[in-house]
């Protein structure tokens, strides 16, 4: 029986790990690329339109029900996965070229990227730039400059 229990209580910690913050989401609410699509040919530099539903815009540091601010996650794992993946969700999204931050309420943003391949995910985070319980985020797609 204790086994039981420990094993319940690892499955509970890892399920929480993968949660996000303490900020709750709206369950209807989405982030998606408004002008971009999965394996899409572009020229640089790229416009990138971030959309959003369900929730509002507010710039980092504004902790208001059912808003967050964007964040872009480009040429990395999923959110959640890789070497970072669980800091992410519990810690907030690190600022580096991986994870770009728009805590100013942006909504979009030109990027000059290299030809070839590039994989760009959006995330929505809270005032603290950690992803809400259950995380916004997008699907990865990937883009192709030419």
């Amino acid at each position: 029986m204790r086994t039981f229990f420990a094993i319940a209580a690892l499955c509970l910690s890892v399920g929480f790990a993968h949660a996000g913050g303490e900020t709750p989401s709206n369950p209807d609410a989405k982030v998606y690329f408004v002008n971009l699509s999965d394996g899409d040919t572009v020229q640089s530099p790229v416009t990138v339109v971030f959309g959003l539903s369900g929730m509002g815009v507010a710039p980092a540091g504004t902790d208001k029900e059912n808003t967050g601010h964007h964040h872009l996650l480009l040429d990395r794992p999923p959110l959640g996965e890789g070497e970072d993946g669980e800091d992410e969700l519990a810690n907030g999204l690190p600022a580096d070229d991986n994870h770009m931050h728009f805590g100013g309420g942006q909504t979009e943003v030109t990027l000059d990227l290299s030809p070839g391949q590039h994989t760009l995910q959006l995330v929505l985070g809270d005032a603290g730039h950690v992803p809400h319980s259950p995380p916004i985020v997008s699907e990865v797609i990937t883009i192709t400059v030419e």
